[in-house]
This record gives structure tokens, C-alpha cells and sequence, in this order.
């Protein structure tokens, strides 16, 4: 199986912390936020984009994992905060890679029976081929493949990479 590198180290930190920027600009007169990653690399790259918000502004950042079955998003869904938590709250939902648009649809679902000021998404690969209506608002790397193409994301302490196979 062909691997090929298309994102390295530093670029994924780059595209993080634009993503952040993004973020800041579009929430410049919130005091506070949550950032909702979908576990497992959708929570790193939330914690990620955390850190280069609390960095470069003021905006008190909530934390929230969101557990979803990928192959079955339809399954139940959990979180980690309590749904109260998002009352009056601005979220963006994270991703790594968007394939088809499932995850984070159902992802948004989940929060629309909640009363939140607005639901925005990022993801660090957008793969553009979305199966449903889904719109990523802040993105790292549009990124076109063929279908049978898979994108893999490797975030660990030492390495942040990822990989067209």
C-alpha cells in the first residue's frame, strides 16, 4: 500500500493555528466557546486549536469530546460536558478529515435540540466527497481524491502528519 506524505509537521501546526485565527476572527465579540472534537484525532486537533486560541485572545474555551461511532453515526452519541454547558454558546465542531460528511452531520445534530448562538465546523482535510449537505466553515487543506483514496492522520506527541494512501 503507497503511502504519500501530504502533510508534515509543520504544516499541520501552520494550518492549526489558522484554523484558530479563523476561528478568533469569527467569534471576535464572543467571551466565551466551545470547541467540540469528534474523538479521537477530531479531540486532539480541538485541544490543538485551544491552545492557539487562548494564545492570541481573551475567549474562555470549553473543551467538549464528543464520542461517535464513524462506520455507525447514527448509534447513540456522548460528550463530554453536560448539554447545559452550551446554552447561549457558540460551538465548532472538529474533524480531521471529512470523507463523506456523516460524522459531522450527525455530529451537528445532536446539538440542534440544544439552544446554542451558532454551530460552525473545521476540519484539518476536507476530502470533497460530501454525501450530505454539510459545509465546513474553517478548513486546513481541501484536498481532491479519488474515492477509493484514503486519507490518514497520525497525531501523536512526536508527530503530526498526514497521508494519502
Amino acid at each position: 500500500m503507497d503511502r504519500k506524505k501530504i502533510l508534515n509537521n509543520l504544516q499541520i501546526k501552520k494550518k492549526i493555528k489558522r484554523i484558530a485565527l479563523q476561528i478568533i476572527e469569527a467569534n471576535i465579540n464572543e467571551r466565551e466557546l466551545v470547541l467540540a472534537g469528534i474523538e479521537k484525532n477530531g479531540y486532539v486537533i480541538a485541544k490543538k486549536i485551544s491552545e492557539k486560541v487562548k494564545e492570541h485572545s481573551e475567549i474562555e474555551i470549553k473543551l467538549c469530546n464528543i464520542n461517535i461511532d464513524k462506520k455507525n453515526p447514527r448509534n447513540d452519541i456522548s460528550i463530554s460536558l453536560d448539554l447545559n454547558k452550551f446554552q447561549n454558546n457558540s460551538i465548532v465542531i472538529i474533524d480531521d478529515v471529512l470523507n463523506s460528511g456523516s460524522t459531522l452531520m450527525y455530529a451537528v445534530k445532536y446539538f440542534l435540540d440544544t439552544d446554542v448562538k451558532k454551530i460552525k465546523t473545521a476540519v484539518l482535510i476536507d476530502r470533497n466527497h460530501k454525501k450530505f449537505p454539510i459545509k465546513v466553515d474553517f478548513k486546513g487543506l481541501s484536498l481532491s481524491t479519488s474515492i477509493q483514496n484514503h486519507v490518514e492522520v497520525v497525531l501523536t506527541e512526536s508527530k503530526l502528519e498526514g497521508y494519502l494512501i
